[in-house]
């Protein structure tokens, strides 16, 4: 068993019992391996041990990887900040986009999405405690955005991403709270099951209020070296 192996194991058993824990069905958590500044060889080698699901923050590293990667039935996620002028390629590369928080972005990705193409999955980046340096929509403007995206033909919203800030655990039940009264009133409530939130250092908590996607990094592929 090599090392990638060995921490999926430990971060899917943490997951598991992070679940069991508060009485939840450990296969309502996603596990999202996020893999921005490492290698395309350790997501070959991650992959190989059974991740399918891979988060990518920056545009540019991420359309090398899925080049280099395309013989492998990846399903990627763009979970950095949108840029306007950046979408078309978050429409035609992705499966998944997490960083929408206005309604030009998402009717952006909707026009240049191929026709060919299944929806993108899309999900509503949420500022959910006021950070002044966090992007994201105000919870106050998510229930209009919900009602302005969901019209657009060549989406499908899924629900909301949030990053708290570090150790304040209220803020996942703010989400969960946000995300429950969002469902009751979602014209498509089926497609509404996604609440992607919990990183490395604080998925336990994040589960335990709710989450069905945790973002996890450092937990499986080490330390990331930014000198790159």
């Amino acid at each position: 068993m090599n090392q990638l192996e060995q921490s999926r194991i430990q971060v899917l058993s943490q997951i598991e019992q992070a679940c069991l824990r508060v009485q939840r069905d450990p296969n309502t958590v996603q596990l999202l391996a996020v893999s921005k500044t490492h290698p395309s060889l350790s997501l070959r080698e991650m992959y190989a041990v059974g991740q399918r699901s891979f988060g990518e923050n920056y545009l540019q590293e991420a359309l090398a990887k899925i080049e280099e990667l395309q013989d492998l039935d990846i399903e990627w996620h763009f979970i950095g900040h949108v840029q306007r002028n950046k979408t078309k390629h978050l429409a035609e590369k992705f499966d998944w986009v997490h960083g929408v928080d206005r309604l030009i972005i998402a009717e952006r990705l909707s026009s240049q999405r191929l026709e060919t193409q299944k929806p993108l999955n899309i999900c509503l980046q949420v500022n959910i405690d006021g950070q002044d340096s966090k992007d994201g929509c105000e919870p106050n403007e998510v229930a209009e955005l919900v009602e302005q995206i969901s019209r657009l033909p060549n989406l499908r919203l899924r629900g909301l991403m949030v990053i708290p800030a570090p150790n304040n655990v209220a803020a996942f039940a703010d989400a969960k709270n946000l995300f429950d009264q969002v469902k009751s009133l979602h014209a498509q409530p089926q497609d509404w099951d996604t609440l992607s939130m919990g990183m490395s250092a604080d998925l336990d908590a994040a589960i335990a209020a709710g989450s069905t996607m945790v973002r996890v990094g450092t937990a499986l592929f080490g330390a990331r070296d930014y000198s790159l």
